[in-house]
This record gives C-alpha cells, structure tokens and sequence, in this order.
C-alpha cells in the first residue's frame, strides 16, 4: 500500500506543469504553442525569458527532489516509486492529455535526491555537450545515457535500476529530437544576453 501511496504522489507532483503555469503568468501564452511544444525549460527559454526558463528548471527540479524525499519514509522502494512516477508524471500528465515534457530536469531531481553523485556527473555532461554543441538535447540524451551508465558503479543496484529506465524513457521522448539530429534541423540554443 505505502508503494502506491508513494507512486500516486510521485505521480502527482511529476505531473504539476510550472513551465505552462509559469508561462500563463507572466502572459507569454500556451507554451505548448511554440518551439517544440513541450512544456519544459528548454522550450520556455524560446520566449526570451531566460528568468523564467531557470525558474521551471528549478521547480522541475524540485518536485523530483521532493517527490523522493517525501516517500523516503517508508523506505527505499517507496523513494524509488515515487521518483520514477514523478518522471512520468511529468512526461504524461493526466490533466494535459498525457502530453508532457521530456522528462530530464525532473529525472535530474530524482537522481539527486536518490544518488547525487551521479546527478552530479549528469549534470557535468549535459553542461560541456550544451556548451559545445549547443544541443540542449544532444546534451539531455549523453548525459542521460552517462548517468545510467555510471549509476550501477557510485548506487546500489535497485537505484541504478530505476536511474536507466528513466533513461530509457527520456531516450524515446526524444525520438523525434533524434531525428533531427540526424538531418542536421535540430534547434540549437542561444547563449546570447538579453
């Protein structure tokens, strides 16, 4: 019973949309109406608002965090459900027709909360690709699979477990960024001020 307590609130907390209430609220509209659609960071930085783009990174972030560390309690498999419903949560969210994001800052979240090394290192990765390729999801999918990779060697094996279905799932969220990647369309993302 804890276990689905634990996955409904992961669940629940996944799948509340900052980057379109965000959006709403500061009056740039749908989110889902422009750039790639999604309702992650990486599309609400196409508004301009660079401010707005780290605030949903930041509560993206944090419901995965707090997804985990409030089933902590019942103990690691509740953690590990609840992180992993928070991810799809927020890939499939009930109340926006299962539409959602692709899911990495959110997986950063979890990670975090449940093997911060490995975040860490993600994070390290997905920061050199941006800045080289300037592919945030060139970026999102190496890190990803360097996450996974690195996770059965700095967490115990249930937690590395969990870390590569989320990337498993996070890889076919960006079947279509792959696509693009391939043909040389994919968007690249601007550093530049202002």
């Amino acid at each position: 019973m804890n276990l689905i307590v634990a996955a409904v609130i992961g669940y629940v907390l996944g799948s509340i949309p900052f980057g379109l209430v965000l959006s709403y609220v500061a009056g740039l509209g749908d989110i889902r109406q422009i750039g790639s659609g999604n309702i992650g960071a990486t599309n609400v930085l196409r508004t301009g608002s660079k401010g707005l783009a780290a605030l949903t990174l930041l509560l993206d972030l944090g419901k995965g965090c707090t997804a985990v560390g409030l089933a902590w309690h019942w103990g690691e498999h509740a953690a590990l459900a609840a992180g992993l419903c928070a991810v799809i949560g927020h890939m499939f969210p009930l109340w926006l027709g299962f539409h959602g994001g692709k899911g990495v800052a959110t997986a950063l979240g979890i990670v975090l909360a449940l093997a911060w090394p490995v975040a860490l290192i993600a994070a390290g990765v997905w920061l050199t690709v941006a800045l080289v390729s300037r592919y945030s999801s060139l970026a999102a999918l190496v890190a990803t699979a360097f996450g996974a990779a690195t996770a059965p060697f700095l967490t115990d094996g249930a937690t590395a477990i969990v870390i590569a279905i989320v990337a498993l799932l996070i890889i076919l969220r960006h079947q279509g960024n792959i696509r693009r990647l391939i043909a040389g369309q994919e968007h690249r993302m601007s550093f530049r001020k202002g």
